[in-house]
């Protein structure tokens, strides 16, 4: 049987990935489908070789995700949202100072025009920013390439970091979801339906929708005690893969000197984020006891879908992360165009460009 050329792409994006999350997992190595799928792929990108993902499948994927993160929404929770108030406002704090030092760094380090900067600089999702970034006047691939390259090192650095210094063991690392064919039907349907919350959330103009909204249904359902039943570990590990291997396919076609160039920016931008991260999260994990790693993971500079996939493998409190993450994305998408306006319009005042 022989693959279209059109199908290529993704078939190869498909077995590289998957190589490399099973390469990944045979040495135990944290995040391993995700991590694996994301290097296999992220190499041949840059070597030249014409790689896809699908956004549907991408998106079914990061669905598969937010039913998995929503199961961890349990009764008890309700009780420990008063203990999470101190650091969803420390979140606030974290993000102005951040996106103000990456802001900075940006203009005096790469020279980068304000939108770009000011786009580049906040930790915000990668189609969101890039988006009303290209509308306030910002270079699009620039600022597409700096927040795929800062995902993928904090992807890569945080579970490592993680073992290193002793906040996470391998030992205790949770299970992806149970077996395939382990659910009951109720349970199965249950979560089949969660998948409407994708297009509602969509209708409802809700920031980073394809996993918000099923991420909320499932949340709702668990919650009211309807199932404790959570999608099977082999789709998790699928997701984890896809997923990986899209933060890689986004690699394909661009110059190696510009990622090279842009590389070096971005890493020092994700250095830069991930120390006032760790303080931000020593100072309240301080006040709050709530857990230094999880309290680093939920205030991190990496995308939705990809730190609580992290909490999820290294079974660090996943509805801590989440409901973070998912609060700092609604922040910054309503908040960051009406605050770079104020920047622009203060610069002007002063006779900057």
């Amino acid at each position: 049987m022989t693959i279209g050329p059109g199908l290529r792409p993704f078939a190869l994006a498909l077995a590289l990935g998957t190589a490399g999350g099973a390469l990944f997992s045979y040495f135990h190595l944290p995040l391993a489908w995700m991590i694996g799928a994301m290097t296999a792929t992220t190499v041949a990108a840059m070597a030249g070789v014409a790689l896809h993902v699908p956004k549907p499948l991408r998106n079914a994927m990061i669905m598969i995700l937010g039913v998995m993160l929503g199961s961890g929404f349990t009764p008890d929770i309700l009780g420990r949202l008063g203990e999470w108030s101190l650091s969803l406002s420390a979140l606030a704090v974290y993000l102005v100072l951040a996106t103000t030092l990456g802001v900075q760094y940006l203009r005096r380090a790469a020279r980068l025009d304000p939108p770009t900067a000011f786009f580049t600089a906040t930790p915000g999702g990668l189609n969101e920013m890039v988006m009303v970034g290209t509308q306030m006047g910002g270079d699009s691939r620039t600022m597409a390439l700096s927040h795929a390259l800062r995902v993928m090192l904090v992807v890569l650095v945080i579970p490592f970091a993680f073992q290193a210094l002793g906040l996470y063991d391998p030992a205790r690392r949770g299970a992806l979801g149970p077996p395939l064919l382990s659910l009951a039907p109720l349970d199965v349907a249950l979560l089949s339906a969660c998948a409407l919350g994708y297009p509602l959330a969509k209708l409802l103009r809700i920031p980073a929708a394809q996993i918000v909204g099923p991420m909320l249904l499932s949340a709702a359902i668990h919650l009211a005690g309807l199932t404790e039943g959570k999608p099977p570990g082999v789709l998790v590990a699928a997701a984890q893969v896809v997923i990986g291997a899209s933060l890689g396919c986004r690699f394909t076609g661009l110059d190696i000197r510009r990622i090279g160039r842009d590389g070096l920016t971005a890493l020092g931008l994700t250095g830069l984020m991930l120390l006032v991260t760790t303080a931000a999260a020593w100072m309240v994990d301080e006040a709050t006891g709530l857990g230094l790693a999880a309290l680093i993971l939920a205030f991190a500079p990496g995308g939705l879908a990809e730190m609580t996939l992290v909490a999820l493998a290294l079974n660090i409190d996943v509805a801590l992360v989440a409901t973070h993450h998912m609060v700092r994305i609604i922040l910054i998408v309503t908040l960051a165009p009406g605050f770079y306006l104020l920047w622009r319009k203060w610069r002007s005042r002063r006779g900057k460009t």
